[in-house]
């Protein structure tokens, strides 16, 4: 009886189930809406739900159909006339929005040989992973990082920044990801152009990672305030190593393998305060349970090749394919090879879901913890 009378309970305050739309009440709502109010009871459903429903879809952006997009811009536009000549990731939900998850942004931008765009600044939090080719760099304020393939950069808010590639480089794709739906639904947002369209480099080329990049050690002048991170870039050979050697001496998470987080050496927390970024590492053959948590996650496949199944769809990537796992939904992946490992780069939205206290995370429990494959 107590169950029945809680079932009842929740029906009740879950939306308008107990009440019916009599001609009195139309009329009451209609008279709400000229005063610019409403009843709550019609809403309440959708606007506090039991559990977090994602208007996001998962989603599987595979690079070999994005390549050949993302290189045809090279012939349409410049990047004088497009401002940023890039392919947007449009999540079937967010479309609104222009997100690819969540409150996310995602977009692949490529530049030629010799091209440069011009400085600017803007509120979002950004970030570069680079996909292909040689030469690519970016300068934020004054500091000049070349980057290489599976390298990823810091834009940070409010920095001037912009990218290049240089003249004796070769055509270079990257993906952006921004933080621009949020600073969106904040009203928060602004953007400038450099008064001079370009900035000065007035440091040492690559002078971050020679400052902080150095596991467990600091610069005895290192000093830093900024809420962001002052090793700007982070390098894939370093990283990949760091993941090996980690793999040697752990079983990993049975959710994640061996999972490592980039981290900003002065503090210890995220590289930015809006988006995190991690690497993970799974062992040939390995397969990990599954779980859900609150946060948006972009995935890029550095190396090798595998699937995820994420609320009972499969989804099977190879290297620089981009997916998407939606707040609240259940995921995990698999390596699909024998004999390599597989890496995935992540960025997210968890330094706010930790910084607002809204993180929740839960495991599967049936089927050991494994989803049924449904789609």
């Amino acid at each position: 009886m107590a169950e029945q009378n809680y079932d009842a309970y929740r029906e009740s305050v879950a939306g308008r189930a107990d009440v019916e739309d009599t001609p009195e009440l139309v009329a009451y709502y209609k008279a709400l809406e000229a005063i610019k109010a409403g009843a709550l009871w019609t809403v309440a459903n959708k606007i506090e739900p039991w559990q977090p429903k994602s208007e996001s879809v998962p989603v599987l952006w595979r690079y070999r159909d994005l390549r050949e997009h993302v290189l045809r811009s090279v012939d349409l536009v410049t990047p004088e006339k497009a401002g940023r000549r890039v392919i947007y990731l449009n999540n079937p939900g967010r479309r609104e929005v222009s997100a690819a998850v969540g409150w996310l942004y995602s977009g692949l931008q490529v530049m030629r040989p010799g091209e440069v765009a011009s400085a600017h600044a803007h509120s979002s939090s950004a970030l570069r992973f680079i996909m292909e080719g040689t030469g690519a760099y970016t300068i934020v304020d004054g500091h000049k990082m070349t980057l290489g393939r599976n390298d990823f950069v810091l834009t940070p808010n409010g920095t001037w920044h912009e990218h290049g590639v240089a003249a004796e480089g070769s055509p270079c794709i990257w993906q952006d990801g921004l933080d621009i739906p949020l600073v969106n639904a904040l009203e928060a947002g602004f953007y400038a152009v450099h008064p001079d369209l370009q900035q000065a480099v007035t440091y040492p080329v690559d002078d971050a990672t020679a400052m902080w990049g150095a596991p467990g050690l600091r610069p005895q002048n290192g000093t830093w305030n900024r809420r962001y991170s002052p090793l700007l870039k982070y390098e894939w050979e370093p990283t990949y190593e760091a993941l090996t050697r980690y793999a040697r001496v752990t079983d990993g998470s049975p959710f994640d393998g061996v999972l490592m987080n980039y981290v900003n050496p002065v503090t210890g927390g995220p590289v930015m305060s809006t988006i995190g970024a991690s690497m993970q590492l799974l062992r040939p053959g390995e397969r990990t349970r599954a779980h859900r948590h609150t946060g948006s996650f972009i995935y890029q496949v550095a190396k090798g090749s595998g699937y995820s199944i994420i609320n009972g769809e499969r989804f099977d990537w190879t290297e620089r394919d981009i997916f998407c796992v939606p707040s609240w939904a259940f995921h995990e992946h698999a390596n699909a090879s024998s004999s390599d490992d597989a890496c995935l780069f992540c960025f997210n939205d968890l330094p706010v879901k930790h910084a607002l206290d809204l993180y929740r995370e839960e495991a599967l429990a049936e089927n050991g913890g494994h989803q049924v494959v449904v789609a």
